[in-house]
């Protein structure tokens, strides 16, 4: 059975170009025609609808990031720490966190696995038509040859 996030990980690595990937109608038969199940076809089309409607915030380079109770329960450790590290190596600002962590939150109420939110991440980056480096792609994409899971 394939996911959400086999769906975006198709979408990227077929259409690395994000504005040329197909829209509506078309993708959704595109992505059926692959095998995808259409809830979670229509399910991952919503989510990147949202995405593309998401603003980055606007932030000082120097404000502080507390993370909520909520973002802690849901993200865990790891996807969090995984954030602060792509921040510091400046692979996505302060306005990016933002938009990653919306979109994160957005996934349901269960735990999110850091291989779900490393895809959550590329996607943000894909859609903002990001200059990706390829290690960065990499260790985004590095754990997605199982399927991650929501914990």
């Amino acid at each position: 059975m394939h996911t959400m996030i086999d769906i975006f990980v198709y979408l990227f690595e077929n259409y690395a170009d994000f504005p040329v990937h197909p829209e509506g109608d078309t993708l959704l038969r595109k992505l059926s025609a692959e095998g995808f199940d259409e809830m979670e076809i229509n399910a991952a089309l919503e989510w990147l609808g949202n995405l593309r409607a998401g603003q980055a915030a606007s932030f000082s380079s120097r404000s502080i990031r507390i993370f909520t109770e909520q973002e802690r329960d849901r993200l865990g450790a790891d996807c969090l720490d995984f954030l602060c590290f792509l921040e510091r190596a400046d692979v996505v600002d302060a306005p990016l966190r933002e938009l990653i962590l919306e979109r994160a939150m957005e996934l349901g109420d269960n735990r999110v696995s850091l291989e779900y939110f490393k895809v959550v991440v590329l996607m943000v980056l894909w859609s903002r038509e990001q200059d990706l480096d390829p290690l960065i792609v990499e260790e985004l994409l590095a754990d997605v040859a199982e399927p991650p899971i929501l914990q």
